[in-house]
């Protein structure tokens, strides 16, 4: 398993993240709003949605909640961000499949949709291509794909400093929330949005449009190819 995802399989270090999650992503909530609109504009009825790093279970929650007619897929590496999933989508499970794995072991039935939120940032460019390309092999033709996570905007310590402010409701040490930013920039392999949306040509996404951007954070969307 990638270093950097090691934390997520101790169920101790683990055990608060649906309750911290929120307050350290700006516009959560609205994000996971944003997403399922975006997925129900080609997806408007019953519908098969496929989420990798589903651990935690927050946007399966949501989607859930705002699309009863949807199925769902989640597949994550971590057992211990799993049974947190299990618990979080407690009121979808009959319509929930909750898998141990990566996206390569993802049914290769095609769905109508695929989200991708806050997982990215922890692959090096060679696991984000593949990542991206099994999902891309497993969505229908139109099919839409949402993806969401840190990347290197600008002076990427800068603006790593201030996620990593405002997770700390901005009144922490300015020094301790550069130093985090310190860390993640060298911990974790970052690309720039230019590279980002270099590598979701070359998974076989030709087309990519920005929606969500806050402070380090951005998130596309894009949709399969017809042919």
């Amino acid at each position: 398993m990638n270093d950097h995802l090691a934390p997520f399989v101790n169920p101790a270090l683990v055990s608060s993240y649906v309750r911290d999650t929120p307050r350290k992503i700006p516009g959560l909530a609205d994000l996971h709003r944003m997403t399922t609109q975006l997925l129900s504009e080609q997806a408007a009825g019953a519908a098969q949605m496929l989420v990798i790093g589903a651990g935690g279970g927050l946007e399966i929650r949501a989607m859930a909640r705002a699309r009863p007619d949807w199925r769902f897929t989640g597949v994550d590496p971590s057992p211990a961000m799993l049974d947190i999933a299990r618990h979080t989508t407690s009121a979808c499970a009959g319509r929930t499949d909750l898998l141990l794995g990566t996206a390569v072991d993802a049914p290769l039935g095609r769905f109508d949709g695929a989200v991708c939120l806050f997982t990215p940032h922890f692959l090096d460019r060679r696991e984000r291509l593949q990542t991206l390309q099994e999902i891309r092999n497993r969505l229908k033709p139109g099919g839409v794909f949402i993806a969401a996570h840190h990347t290197a905007v600008g002076k990427a310590e800068t603006w790593l400093a201030r996620s990593a402010a405002f997770a700390g409701r901005g009144s922490g040490d300015p020094r301790k929330a550069a130093a985090s930013a310190r860390a993640m920039a060298e911990q974790l392999p970052l690309l720039s949005p230019d590279e980002e949306e270099d590598c979701f040509r070359e998974a076989g996404f030709p087309e990519q449009a920005l929606f969500y951007a806050a402070f380090s954070f951005r998130g596309w969307v894009m949709t399969a190819p017809e042919h």
